[in-house]
C-alpha cells in the first residue's frame, strides 16, 4: 500500500472566474466608508451670539428696572423721613388704606383736610420768602385745587388779613402754581375785576368786602400766607 501525501505548507486561494479563465489574483480590499461629520457652520454660531446677546439685554433690562425701584424707594424714603423731623405728628386712623398705611399724620399745630395738611405762619413776608418759609418745612404755599378746598381754608383765616397763595405769573399773564399743577381758569376764586394788572404777579386771597377771592398784587408787598403739603402716612 503507497503512503498518503504530507502537506505542510499549504495556502488556500479564492479563485475567480473571469471571462472562462480562472484567475488567482487576490481580490481589491473593500473600500472603506468614510462618515463626514459636519462641522458647526456660521448660520449656527450666528444664532447662538444672537441668542446670548438677547439673554444680556433681557437681564440688563430687568436689573435696570430693579435699581430703578430700588432708587425710587429711597427717594420715597427720604421725603418721608424729612416730612418725620417735625417735632410732634398729630395722626388718625386712616379710613381709606394707602398701601399697608393705617395712619394719616400731620405735624402739630397744622390743620388735615383731605390728603393735606395747612399751616398759617404768624410773621410777614413777600412772595419769596413766603414761599422759602413753607419748603423749609417740607411744604409750599397754598394750591387750590377745588372749591372745598377753597372754603376750608377761608373758615380759619382771620377776615383782616391777607395772604399768599402758591399762585404767579411769570410773564405775560401765564398764572402757574408752584407745585406745577396745571392752571385752570374754570376753578379759580378771582374778585370780579382781578386780575387786573399786569405788573401784579403774586396772588393773595383776602375778604375785602362780602365774600373770600383772589386778588393780584405786587410779589414784593408783605403778607401772611398759608403753606401746604401731603399728609404724611404711616
Amino acid at each position: 500500500m503507497a503512503s498518503p501525501n504530507i502537506y505542510t505548507d499549504v495556502n488556500f486561494k479564492i479563485q475567480s472566474v473571469s471571462s472562462g479563465t480562472v484567475s488567482d489574483s487576490s481580490p481589491a480590499p473593500p473600500k472603506k466608508t468614510t462618515i463626514h461629520k459636519n462641522s458647526p457652520g456660521c448660520p449656527t454660531l450666528l444664532l447662538a451670539s444672537m441668542i446670548f446677546f438677547l439673554l444680556l439685554a433681557i437681564l440688563s433690562s430687568v436689573a435696570l428696572n430693579i435699581l430703578f425701584q430700588l432708587y425710587s424707594d429711597l427717594l420715597e424714603e427720604k421725603n418721608t423721613i424729612e416730612q418725620l423731623n417735625h417735632t410732634r405728628l398729630d395722626c388718625m386712623k386712616n379710613n381709606s388704606s394707602k398701601e399697608d398705611k393705617v395712619w394719616s399724620c400731620c405735624p402739630k399745630d397744622w390743620k388735615p383736610s383731605s390728603s393735606h395738611c395747612y399751616f398759617i405762619p404768624t410773621a410777614s413776608a413777600n412772595w419769596s420768602e413766603s414761599e422759602e418759609k413753607c419748603s423749609s418745612m417740607g411744604a409750599h404755599l397754598m394750591v387750590v385745587h377745588s372749591k372745598e378746598e377753597q372754603d376750608f381754608i377761608t373758615k380759619i383765616l382771620n377776615v383782616h388779613d391777607a395772604y399768599f397763595i402758591g399762585l404767579s405769573d411769570p410773564g405775560h399773564r401765564q398764572w402757574r402754581w408752584v407745585d406745577q399743577t396745571p392752571y385752570n381758569e374754570s376753578a379759580t376764586f378771582w374778585h370780579p375785576g382781578d386780575p387786573n394788572n399786569d405788573k401784579e404777579q403774586c396772588v393773595i386771597v383776602n375778604h375785602p368786602r362780602s365774600s373770600w377771592g383772589w386778588n393780584d398784587i405786587p410779589c414784593s408787598v408783605k403778607q401772611k400766607s398759608v403753606c401746604q403739603m401731603k399728609k404724611i402716612y404711616v
